[in-house]
């Protein structure tokens, strides 16, 4: 069996490996609810791609979850809108 003649230092070992490590994902913001996603796909919260409604996530949802989700999107733009005004009441929610 072949023997190397020469043993391989750590230094070399490690900057071999040295590429060999996981990356955080790029995430970017989606166009409609604003969660982060990852680039150049359909956003799993809301369905949409680049401002177009590409899937009907509602529509796969059960009645409490929908209910929920519908809330939530409101609730968003209500805020983008600026109708929110801070309240007495809306505080104390």
């Amino acid at each position: 069996m072949a023997v190397p003649k020469q043993r391989k230092t750590s230094s070399r070992r490690d900057n071999r490996r040295m590429h060999i490590f996981l990356e955080t994902p790029s995430l970017v913001s989606c166009s409609h609810c604003k969660k982060k996603i990852r680039p150049h796909t359909v956003c799993y919260n809301c369905g949409y791609y680049k401002k177009e409604e590409i899937v009907n996530v509602m529509e796969k949802l059960d009645k409490k979850e929908r209910k929920k989700r519908e809330k939530e999107i409101s609730l968003r733009e209500k805020e983008e809108k600026g109708q929110d005004s801070l309240t007495m009441e809306n505080l104390s929610k």
